[in-house]
């Protein structure tokens, strides 16, 4: 594993001109891999696509929805009940029609009270939670593994010249060209 230094660009020819430079400034090409990075949620990770098995802000949908469904259902039958003498037939249907939308307000209200607050998620009043992190900004991004503290300042130099945005570091391994272990759901440590 070695330190690398990466940065953000838009345009294929940036990446282009990236490359020339981090080349004249004694990088070779096996150090240096260059790739395009897809929206957050769009790495297509799993089977079914996404990033991740379920929505970080999803953690309580299975006990709401139970929960919903069980209040909607009482309301229901006791609307249902009451408007039976009124409608008749229909009184079941309206019965389950609004049981339903109750229901979903209930499991809906019950989920928002269950997950983070909308400040200070975290405990002790830190911000934290994963729908808060900053995540990897989508375009192209040029990586060069370093060998020496002297070539930090040589790769920094060169991206900061040709206008990469969102330049970062990281801990990995870039062999021919390619970042073996890079994770697109990580979180970026920017550089000043």
């Amino acid at each position: 594993m070695s330190r690398i230094i990466a940065g953000h660009f838009q345009l294929q020819e940036q990446i282009d001109a990236a490359r020339a430079a981090l080349n004249q400034a004694g990088f070779p090409d096996s150090r240096i891999s260059a790739f395009f990075v897809n929206q957050p949620g769009q790495h297509d990770l799993h089977a079914l696509g996404g990033d991740r098995d379920m929505s970080p802000g999803a953690k309580e949908t299975p006990e709401g929805v139970v929960e919903g469904v069980a209040v909607g259902a009482a309301v229901g039958a006791g609307i249902g009940a009451a408007t039976t003498l009124a409608t008749g037939p229909l009184g079941p249907v309206v019965g389950a029609l609004v049981g339903a939308h109750v229901g979903s307000l209930y499991s809906f209200n019950k989920m928002k009270d269950a997950g983070e607050p909308e400040e200070n998620g975290g405990k002790n009043g830190e911000k934290s939670g994963e729908n808060r992190r900053q995540p990897r900004h989508p375009g192209m991004l040029i990586a060069v593994a370093l060998g020496g503290p002297d070539e930090r300042e040589r790769a920094l130099e060169a991206l900061h010249r040709l206008g990469a945005e969102h330049i970062e570091e990281a801990e990995g391994t870039i062999a021919n060209g390619d970042w073996h272990d890079f994770d697109p759901l990580s979180i970026p440590v920017l550089v000043a």
